[in-house]
């Protein structure tokens, strides 16, 4: 093998694999035939937090996005997409907006400084938003304030959307919510952004 650090990903596969279909030899074929997950989470991509995993759901019971610093920016065309499709074609009916303590990019943000300072790169303009979110908080504000902040903007964001609003129009219960992820305990905590239809 071209690179051995990787072998135990590939044996742990192995072992996944066949440790799945000895416990249930149904349940890798019937997930090749299509999903028809309930939640849709939109969350950070933060190696430290693996939405199945934390809540012991099985492959297919959570449709994912994940961005950096869990924003969803309502131009985004790559959440919206995974928004449309998996509230419209797959029917989730439960999308979760994820914020985690100890979150980089918001760290990032709360350090940077009023004026523009966010690099003219990808990283950079797409932290633009939550530099200014940060700077629209109070002086007090930490940077723990700041995640959940950005977790309240995404909630609204993807309530105003297209997608959620046609789900709406169409009479579909669909919720969007807004929780956090405590790395230190594991927890996860319903932040009470939550909004459905009226």
């Amino acid at each position: 093998m071209a690179h051995p650090e990787l072998a135990p990903y590939l044996s742990g596969n192995a072992q996944w694999a066949h440790q799945t279909a000895a416990a249930d030899p149904t349940f890798l074929p019937q997930l090749a035939t299509g999903q028809a997950p309930t939640v849709l989470w939109i969350g950070c991509a933060d190696s430290r937090v693996p939405e199945s995993v934390i809540m012991q759901r099985k492959p297919g019971d959570v449709f994912v996005h994940v961005t950096h610093s869990c924003q969803f920016q309502a131009e985004d065309d790559s959440a919206n997409a995974v928004l449309n499709y998996g509230v419209l074609h797959l029917g989730a009916t439960h999308v979760a907006i994820v914020g985690h303590t100890a979150c980089g990019g918001c760290n990032a943000a709360f350090a940077a400084p009023r004026d523009g300072a966010a690099p003219g790169n990808h990283l950079g303009r797409f932290l633009a938003p939550l530099i200014a979110l940060r700077h629209s908080l109070p002086d007090t504000a930490t940077a723990d304030d700041l995640v959940r902040a950005n977790v309240a903007e995404g909630v609204k964001n993807a309530v105003a959307s297209e997608t959620i609003q046609t789900a709406w129009a169409q009479g579909k219960k669909v919720y969007v919510h807004g929780w956090l992820y405590d790395l230190k305990t594991g927890l996860l905590q319903d932040l009470h952004y939550s909004q459905g239809p009226q």
